[in-house]
């Protein structure tokens, strides 16, 4: 009996200790994960990309550790615009950074509202990168039934209304989820930014330019996570 429990008790110790060791592990990934980068070497083009929800950033610091450039959030659909867009635009200018705006499409709104929000709060200027339309939002929440043609050409008149603004082409930023259900990455001649931490994401049909490489990186540039950027070399 007493050999039985010794052997029991070294079964146990040996099953904690396995435990532990994933538990550690586990704890050391996710914590390897919030710091990572991609290579600067394969990759030295880095920036991220900052909204309002972000809280205040501290843009130098950002410059500091890396980033040569940065996005930031400033609308989303006919009627809602960031918040901290107008003070992270002069901040990060003052910092070095060069600086890119970003509207958010709303399938359920027509693109001349979108494009009346966008170009009101964006200055118009050669120095600034070429915006970014970002593609996440699906129409399965309109009030209405929005088909497919219709997301589609509705798109294509935002992206020249605010291409006739920039002076630059558009880049859309496409999400996994949106891509699987319109498949419009392969249909819109513009360059595409993808997003997907850690592995590089493959689900367009052709190259990216832009990639999210991690949706949540913790740096010293802000309290809250943010969104590492790359560019395609």
């Amino acid at each position: 009996m007493a050999g039985r429990k010794r052997g029991i008790g070294w079964r146990a110790r040996a099953l904690g200790a396995m435990l532990l060791a994933i538990i550690l592990g586990g704890a050391w990934s996710w914590w390897k994960l919030q710091q990572w980068t991609p290579d600067p070497a394969h990759y030295p083009d880095q920036g991220a990309e900052v909204s309002a929800g972000d809280g205040p950033v501290r843009f130098g610091t950002l410059r500091a550790i890396g980033a040569r450039f940065v996005y930031l959030d400033a609308s989303v659909g006919a009627g809602e615009q960031d918040p901290r867009f107008a003070e992270n635009l002069g901040a990060a200018r003052k910092a070095g950074l060069r600086v890119g705006a970003v509207h958010r499409f709303d399938p359920c709104v027509m693109a001349d509202g979108q494009s009346a929000n966008f170009v009101v709060l964006v200055p118009r200027g050669r120095d600034l990168l070429s915006p970014v339309i970002a593609l996440d939002k699906t129409a399965d929440d309109c009030p209405g039934h929005v088909g497919e043609a219709a997301i589609e050409s509705e798109l294509m008149t935002l992206i020249n209304q605010i291409e006739a603004h920039s002076g630059r082409p558009a880049i859309l930023q496409v999400s996994r989820k949106f891509e699987n259900r319109y498949h419009l990455a392969s249909r819109l001649e513009r360059n595409l930014w993808v997003i997907g931490t850690w592995r590089r994401p493959t689900y367009t049909d052709r190259p990216w330019l832009l990639w999210t490489a991690n949706t949540g990186l913790s740096t010293e540039a802000s309290d809250q996570p943010l969104r590492w950027v790359v560019v395609r070399p």
